[in-house]
């Protein structure tokens, strides 16, 4: 399975109008080699290197989506629409959608993993990552991942 992004290179710089010092978009995203048996697809997208990439202490959460349709190819810029049957989680802000890059310091590492899931998991309660992880636990067939870096005010 693959993920991959227009609007970036996989391990290159996230342009602005996807962080919160431009749009704060979703970029686009893309995926094929979905497995013929998956149910359903779920994204996370976060940064490990919060909230300094010299010292970092947590994973900050930027999406949570799941339960997408295996069939679909992606998401477009901005996020929307969706691919039918998408659920939403919660980011690490509280809420619901993309948040983009906005880190407090150095060059940050954003991941947009990818899981495709022998099973639909159902409405969760708008999950935060750690109950998405412990739902997808035993589920997971297979994994993609794209990565991309991002530090206020460009290098």
């Amino acid at each position: 399975m693959k993920i991959v992004s227009t609007a970036f290179p996989d391990h290159g710089a996230i342009p602005a109008r996807h962080t919160c010092e431009g749009k704060d978009l979703a970029p686009s995203l893309a995926w094929s080699d979905v497995p013929q048996g998956a149910r359903g697809l779920a994204l996370i997208v976060d940064d490990p290197d919060a909230p300094d990439p010299a010292a970092p202490r947590m994973t900050w959460v930027h999406w949570v989506l799941y339960d997408m349709d295996p069939g679909s190819a992606g998401i477009p810029e901005a996020g929307r629409p969706l691919p039918p049957g998408t659920r939403e989680g919660l980011n690490d802000w509280g809420r619901a959608g993309y948040g983009g890059p906005c880190p407090p310091v150095g060059r940050h590492r954003y991941f947009f993993r990818l899981y495709a899931l022998d099973t639909l998991l159902g409405d969760l309660h708008r999950p935060d990552r750690a109950a998405l992880d412990r739902a997808m636990r035993s589920h997971i067939v297979a994994r993609a991942q794209w990565v991309g870096t991002y530090r206020k005010g460009g290098e």
